[in-house]
């Protein structure tokens, strides 16, 4: 009987190891968040694919929709190459893949622009959607340069700004109304433009974020990079393209 209540008591010590196992090999992947990947039988992670450093090019994406007008655009619009990101505003790899992407635009100068489009994981990431929507709500009163604005205040190292600080950050940081921001994010009015970007992701077969996508608009061809790659590969990939 001693053996047999031991038998038992090991069990759930087995499976509280099992489970750290799994949590810790999570943790060591990074690089890239995604949704809905299977474990098994019968459940869902929603955490951490391929390594940054080690992260393939995908195969061609055929469904990136356009460039459009009310599109979120660093450097020239005219540009031979397209950086499209579908990122998520609390995404840890997109934080640390976003001065990536500025190096990127700096450094082609003019040959590389990037196109930010929102994909946020509100499974993973609770606070996500409404960043998305303080960016659009910056934009409206700010412009194109208070977007960027607040998504460098959002994406601040160490900082994860609570929603209720998201119109004094507004204010303080990017110079807008307080009032109006406050009354254009209580409103939920970018709700449907954020669900488009979160539809034209998915069609391009975005299922993590960043989600990378390269566009050489001379030719129609996409490379898929994702993750949070660093500039060198992503560098390998625009240079391939340039050719």
């Amino acid at each position: 009987m001693d053996s047999d209540k031991n038998s038992i008591l090991t069990l759930p010590v087995a499976i509280l190891l099992g489970s750290f196992v799994i949590s810790i090999a999570i943790l060591l992947h990074g690089g890239i968040i995604k949704v809905g990947q299977p474990v098994g039988a019968g459940g869902t992670k929603q955490v951490a694919d391929q390594a940054a450093d080690n992260a393939p090019a995908q195969p061609e994406k055929t469904e990136l929709e356009s460039l459009r007008d009310n599109d979120h655009i660093q450097g020239n619009k005219n540009a031979r190459i397209l950086l499209v990101e579908y990122s998520d505003l609390e995404c840890p790899f997109c934080k640390r893949f976003h001065p990536t992407a500025k190096q990127i635009v700096d450094e082609y100068k003019g040959q590389v622009a990037w196109v930010y489009r929102h994909f946020p994981l509100e499974q993973i990431h609770p606070k996500a959607r409404k960043y998305a929507e303080a960016s659009e709500c910056a934009t409206e009163l700010g412009g194109i340069e208070a977007f960027w604005k607040m998504a460098d205040a959002i994406y601040e190292p160490e900082v994860t700004p609570e929603i209720a600080d998201l119109a004094t950050i507004a204010s303080t940081k990017l110079g807008l109304d307080q009032a109006k921001f406050k009354s254009c994010l209580d409103s939920g009015k970018y709700k449907a433009y954020i669900d488009k970007d979160i539809a034209s992701g998915s069609k391009a077969g975005v299922n993590g974020t960043p989600g990378n996508i390269l566009l050489d608009t001379k030719t129609g061809k996409t490379v898929d990079v994702a993750g949070a790659v660093p500039f060198e590969q992503m560098k390998t990939q625009i240079d391939s393209l340039l050719k």
